[in-house]
């Protein structure tokens, strides 16, 4: 009883700090008064202090306003890439799920392929070839991450294919998209909902390294990424022109990952799976 209350207290706090991160993103021009954008030279890389939280970057700028106003473009690349990978992976997993056969098997062998390419050098290379910028960033880190949600939907369809409750409502009349969408695909959720909370914190990680390597959002936007690789010639300097943004990323990174563990258990997804 105690294991069950420190799990649901652990659930709890993680879902209140995902929230948090959620509002810092919305609301983050209302949080900081300060311009992320606007630059100071006389100032630059100066230490955390009176009106500067954080201190300053290389061109003077706010690191706390940055920070603050980069939560929104990891978290909104994050989501959107959750969501394309998603529908791309959901889409393919139920069409070989359901239908089985030859199809199954080409669907099968095509994320085979896929995940035999390292899924960040896919994605540096497609970002390279379209233009740094956020929506490309959004393309490249989607099309790589499909492969485990149609993995995972593909074997939850499978397993379920054959219930008597699926076979009763095709006696009814139903047809597979019915099936699939009403009675199917719900079952799932669960799995693909722990799938997402983890695949986003991974599409953050991914987005602050393509930043990092300039095939990110275009400077002058702050992205957490591009600020960790702005601040790294001044580390011994300057440290928290670094330290802040980084402390950001992991600190919303171990949220997720807690959040998708706590989920896990909470939807308890291996009952599910043994339907």
């Amino acid at each position: 009883m105690r294991a069950d209350g420190r799990a649901s207290r652990w659930t709890v706090a993680a879902a209140v700090a995902a929230g948090g991160l959620g509002l810092v993103a919305v609301a983050g021009p209302l949080l900081v008064d300060a311009d992320p954008f606007a630059t100071a030279l006389a100032e630059r890389l100066r230490p955390p202090g009176p009106g500067h939280p954080f201190g300053q970057d290389a061109l003077g700028r706010d690191v706390l306003a940055r920070v603050v106003h980069g939560a929104r473009i990891s978290l909104a690349v994050g989501a959107a890439a959750v969501a394309l990978s998603t529908a791309i992976g959901v889409a393919c997993g139920a069409i070989a799920g359901w239908a089985g056969g030859w199809i199954d098997e080409v669907v099968g062998r095509l994320i085979d392929v896929l995940l035999a390419f390292p899924g960040l050098l896919f994605a540096i290379a497609l970002a390279a070839v379209l233009g740094p910028s956020v929506p490309n960033v959004v393309l490249a880190l989607g099309l790589f991450g499909w492969t485990g949600y149609a993995r995972l939907t593909r074997a939850q369809l499978a397993a379920l294919r054959r219930r008597e409750f699926v076979l009763a409502a095709e006696a009814l009349g139903a047809g597979a998209p019915r099936i699939v969408v009403r009675h199917l695909l719900p079952l799932a959720a669960p799995a693909l909902a722990v799938q997402a909370t983890f695949g986003m914190a991974g599409a953050i990680v991914a987005e602050a390294s393509l930043s990092f390597l300039g095939l990110g959002a275009p400077p002058p936007t702050p992205s957490w990424g591009a600020m960790i690789d702005e601040g790294r010639p001044f580390l011994l300097v300057a440290p928290h022109a670094t330290l802040f943004p980084g402390l950001a990323l992991a600190g919303t990174v171990l949220i997720l990952q807690v959040l998708g563990d706590r989920l896990r258990d909470v939807l308890d997804v291996r009952a599910v799976e043994r339907g």
